[in-house]
This record gives structure tokens, C-alpha cells and sequence, in this order.
């Protein structure tokens, strides 16, 4: 059984995205993952937080944008060690 809980408003989601945040420095397949899994997060809170569905959705399309940024990066480092 699956106790974790999605969060279910907006401030939540926030605060999940902000607790799971990588390092810094962290590998760039760790913040692809982390913005990927935002960008699902939001997407659920858009259809739960009616009061901020706007909102949430600038936000999945925020991360989906970061998300498509690290792997343009992804593939060029692969691109330059080819």
C-alpha cells in the first residue's frame, strides 16, 4: 500500500518541489528527473487546486521548459563525448 500522498494544493506542491530540490551540483539526470516529476505534480494539482488551476499550469509548463533544457544539455554532453 502506497501511504505518500500527493500533495493537493498548490502551497503544497511548492513545498514538495522545495524539499526534493537537488544539490546544485547535483548530476544533470537528477534535476531532469526532479523537473519531470514537477511537471506531473502540477499537472494533478491543476485538476485538484481549481482555485489555482492558472496557476499550477504556468508551473507545469515551467518545469516541462527546465525539463526540456537539461536534456537539450544531456544530449549535447553526450554529443561531445561521441
Amino acid at each position: 500500500m502506497n501511504t505518500k500522498t500527493e500533495p493537493q494544493t498548490l502551497r503544497a506542491a511548492h513545498d514538495t518541489a522545495s524539499g526534493r530540490r537537488p544539490a546544485p551540483d547535483a548530476n544533470l539526470s537528477a534535476w531532469l528527473a526532479f523537473h519531470q516529476s514537477n511537471a506531473r505534480m502540477y499537472r494533478t494539482v491543476a485538476d485538484v487546486d481549481r482555485g489555482h488551476h492558472h496557476e499550477a499550469l504556468y508551473w507545469v509548463g515551467y518545469e516541462t521548459r527546465k525539463a526540456g533544457e537539461v536534456s537539450a544539455r544531456i544530449e549535447a554532453e553526450k554529443a561531445k563525448h561521441n
